[in-house]
């Protein structure tokens, strides 16, 4: 459970950027979403090496240009 402590002097915004931000950095929903259906670990290697190739081929071309 989140829990975020509110100073006297914390508006309601700011409560709510706080919250959204712990929320994000626990990864709640990209947890559920892969908890959905099963996927095997040679699959989820290939996705990683996928991903990891994407973003290389991306800073290979910021350093060329």
């Amino acid at each position: 459970m989140i829990q975020i402590n509110i100073d006297g002097k914390m508006s309601i915004d700011a409560a709510l950027k706080k919250y959204k931000y712990k929320y994000s950095k626990l990864q709640i929903v990209k947890e559920l979403k892969e908890r959905k259906a099963f996927k095997k670990k040679s699959v989820s290697r290939r996705d990683e090496i996928k991903k990891a190739k994407y973003i290389q081929e991306k800073r290979d071309q910021e350093k060329d240009q």
